[in-house]
């Protein structure tokens, strides 16, 4: 640890972040109806699967997220607007909500189910952060660190990674574990992660090997 003339503690490795006591996993938007959607997702599966593995058995606290849509009558201006970017439609009236909560499209793949410890914090936003109960929670249990990994970084992890610093927690970014849709802005946003210099940014391998020292 790293200690301040005032006494705070900062970790200095990935290892002592990764106690399950301060840090947290966070599953980002694995779902059957994001991962049919993404190229290369079935690579993000079985990594995601490793890094989940590996929290499990740390005896980590694991999160997931899911995005939902509203019913129509509850979609405004700007749930209409990004539905009508994202399913390429020039009118409101042909949107659809794809992710309704009982939706075969919203549940979580199978290979990644949650088990009955493990929270699922659900959204109307990119970040995981806004407007949800994820903050309280993390807080409530003394966690001061989240892991991400999940679809889509150039979407919902960035925003999520750079909202993590504004609300007081430490990212760590398993980049190998984050799909994308776009090479081009996921580039884009690791680009701008880096040069924040914020997050903490590693792979599978490493973190597992971090919480095999953190144990």
């Amino acid at each position: 640890m790293i200690r301040s003339s005032e006494g705070i503690e900062i970790p200095a490795s990935l290892a002592e972040w990764c106690d399950p006591r301060r840090m947290a996993l966070v599953v980002y938007d694995m779902q059957v109806g994001i991962c049919s959607q993404v190229e290369g997702a079935a690579a993000i599966v079985e990594r995601t699967g490793i890094v989940l593995e590996a929290a499990r058995s740390a005896g980590m606290r694991v999160a997931f997220t899911r995005h939902l849509s509203l019913p129509r009558k509850w979609m405004g201006a700007t749930q209409l607007r990004t539905a009508m970017a994202w399913q390429r439609r020039d009118s409101p009236d042909a949107v659809e909500p794809w992710f309704l909560p009982d939706a075969e499209a919203t549940r979580i793949v199978p290979d990644l189910a949650p088990r009955l410890d493990e929270a699922v914090f659900d959204k109307l936003t990119m970040s995981a952060f806004d407007a949800t109960a994820l903050g309280f929670a993390l807080r409530d249990c003394g966690v001061r660190a989240v892991a991400l990994a999940g679809i889509a970084m150039e979407i919902g992890i960035e925003p999520t990674v750079r909202q993590a610093t504004d609300n007081g927690f430490t990212a760590v970014l398993i980049e190998d574990a984050c799909g994308f849709g776009s090479r081009e802005a996921r580039d884009r946003s690791m680009a701008t992660l880096r040069f924040l210099g914020e997050a903490i940014i590693t792979d599978v391998a490493a973190f597992c090997d971090a919480l095999a020292g953190a144990a």
